[in-house]
């Protein structure tokens, strides 16, 4: 006779299998097809109403260089898409995960698994992290591909001036913006996990942590607030425009990095502590 296998609670939920129940969900296939949308509207945006001109004082700098070529509008794509756009993709996939399980009063039966609360959380949050840092980085690359189809390949001009970089820097640069984009989200991520472990509804947890992201945009703008602004999560979410100088600064992104990943981690802590001692009902 056999003998039965033994517990061992690293083996429970799998993370092909938290990831497979993630794949299947309506809402990421929505999510994913918006993010990879947005390049082909704004290109026949562009291709409808015109080359934008850069006479307009108020007109912002990457807009005006947009179609100069594939890195110029994928440039231009990450600016316009990373305030909101990009915060909504990664609340959705990481507050999402947990509130959803509560509200389908699923997550009781998947601790009496039994699956270790923290190994839960820790599972959960790598499949987040993942689809979230998978949808910031949809954008840009899509971008790149529609650039190229429809506006070609060129070196990239920076806004200020006709100066243009050469192609292996611009790529380099490039790569740099886009790893700060992920960075910048980790706030958003860590925020809206918290508060899905703190709420049974997914639209709670979501709509909190972009709202609390508008609220922080609001504040920002209130210039009487001084240097305690840079304490603000998103007083540093558009501090990549450093790379597209003739000189790379690194300044505003290493404080964006830094504030960025702290706030993260206080917020994950607070998430691990907050869940660990949550009275489960549904």
């Amino acid at each position: 006779m056999s003998e039965r296998p033994s517990y061992n609670p690293r083996k429970t939920l799998p993370l092909r299998v938290e990831a497979v129940r993630q794949l299947r969900r309506h809402r990421t296939w929505i999510a994913f097809a918006v993010l990879l949308l947005l390049p082909w509207v704004l290109a026949g945006a562009f291709k409808i109403g015109g080359s934008p001109s850069g006479n307009d004082a108020n007109t912002p700098g990457l807009v005006t260089v947009a179609t100069a070529g594939a890195l110029n509008f994928t440039a231009f794509t990450l600016f316009v898409s990373a305030g909101f756009l990009l915060v909504v993709a990664v609340a959705l996939f990481c507050g999402d995960t947990v509130a959803s399980e509560a509200g389908w009063a699923s997550l009781r039966y998947l601790l009496a698994a039994p699956v270790p609360r923290t190994r839960l959380l820790r599972q959960k949050l790598i499949v987040a992290m993942s689809f979230a840092a998978l949808a910031v980085v949809s954008v840009p690359a899509m971008a790149m591909i529609t650039g190229i189809y429809v506006f070609g390949w060129a070196r990239l001009r920076l806004p200020a001036g006709d100066t243009t970089l050469p192609n292996g820097t611009a790529l380099t640069r490039m790569l740099i913006i886009v790893g700060y984009a992920l960075v910048s989200q980790l706030v958003v991520a860590a925020l809206a996990f918290l508060l899905s472990v703190t709420t049974d509804s997914p639209l709670g947890a979501v709509g909190g942590a972009v709202g609390l992201v508008i609220l922080s945009n609001i504040i920002d703008a209130v210039t009487a607030l001084g240097h305690w602004r840079e304490f603000l999560p998103t007083h540093w979410l558009f501090a990549w425009t450093d790379a597209l100088q003739p000189q790379l600064v690194w300044t505003g992104m290493i404080k964006g990095s830094a504030l960025s990943a702290s706030y993260a981690v206080v917020l994950l802590a607070l998430a691990v502590r907050r869940f660990r001692t949550k009275d489960v009902v549904s």
